[in-house]
């Protein structure tokens, strides 16, 4: 124990550990942080939360027998984070150097130096920018078919899109509605050829070419959309129970450019499970995981990343790594 307060002391204000992020994965990860004694620094941003916090009820997170609401489960985790000792600031996070060692990150408080930094900033649905898209948001309206499908069990539902996501999740929401109806900008699905003939072939799938969502109509729950075909203007109103909107996501790494790697679609590109392309950036979460996005695929990555992130610091500190 002497020896590690003198470390500790040798490093004066460096942090061993900052999370950038604060869904599921950032908190995972600072919880995982506390048991494993790296005082995690948690910037969650002045927005925390990530998508849970425009999610209604959440039936897939193992133990929750009952629906849990996404902003109830997010509130847990981070009472959680505090209770083990987690520091959460609720600021953004608006440059990082990770060129330099200790690594530096920057906020309105200032710059923060660290020994290891976990990125979990997420990603975002695109959204069709309506008022009414936003205020029925989980009332009707979602990004995530997997999430919500099972909800709208024999109702009519609508798929916003013509990518792969769009026609993944008509698909899927098959085994759930009575029918699918996909609102698509031009008259050719760009999905691949063969999600593009599953989706064709499917009886509970219907398209409708060349159109727009304009509303979603409804008080408290989705109850239809109102449609324009964007080759004769016209406008048709269309009952429905739910709306998904699968445009794609942009994940959050316009801070990391020129900093980390990025895949081709804009993702923080790993190695061997959370690893960046820079040695002590590990990640975690949406942000770089396209494929599954689930609150619980996030929460394992969280803590993948604090256990790789746990074994970089200790050899950090068994260096005597000095402060600057």
């Amino acid at each position: 124990m002497k020896r590690k307060a003198a470390l500790n002391k040798a490093m004066g204000k460096v942090e061993k550990l900052v999370i950038i992020g604060s869904g599921p994965a950032g908190l995972t990860a600072a919880i995982y942080g506390c048991r494993a004694d790296l005082e995690p620094l948690v910037f969650m941003g002045t927005k925390y939360g990530g998508q849970l916090m425009l999610t209604s009820e959440v039936e897939n997170f193992p133990g929750f027998p009952d629906p849990v609401l996404g902003p109830d489960l997010i509130t847990k985790m981070k009472s959680q984070a505090e209770r083990l000792g987690a520091r959460l600031v609720q600021e953004d996070v608006v440059k990082v150097n990770f060129k330099t060692y200790p690594f530096e990150v920057y906020t309105s408080g200032g710059v923060t130096q660290a020994l290891t930094v976990i990125i979990a900033t997420g990603a975002n649905p695109r959204r069709l920018d309506l008022q009414s898209e936003m205020r029925l948001m989980g009332k009707g309206v979602s990004n995530c078919a997997v999430c919500d499908g099972f909800f709208f069990r024999g109702k009519r539902v609508a798929v916003v899109g013509g990518g792969d996501t769009a026609m993944e999740e008509a698909t899927f929401l098959t085994k759930f509605a009575s029918s699918v109806q996909v609102i698509h900008r031009r008259d050719e699905l760009r999905a691949s050829a063969a999600l593009k003939k599953e989706a064709l072939e499917n009886p509970k799938i219907s398209f409708v070419w060349d159109s727009a969502v304009t509303e979603v109509i409804g008080e408290g729950k989705v109850e239809g959309i109102r449609v324009k075909n964007l080759k004769t203007g016209v406008e048709s109103q269309m009952p429905v129970d739910g709306l998904f909107v699968a445009i794609g996501y942009e994940p959050n790494t316009e801070i990391f450019k020129g900093q980390v790697e990025l895949d081709p679609k804009g993702y923080l590109a790993v190695r061997n499970g959370t690893e960046s392309s820079v040695p002590g950036v590990f990640v975690a979460g949406d942000v770089h995981d396209f494929r599954y996005r689930q609150a619980i695929t996030a929460a394992a990555d969280g803590c993948k990343a604090l256990l790789d992130a746990e074994k970089f610091v200790k050899q950090k500190l068994e260096a005597k790594i000095p402060s600057r």
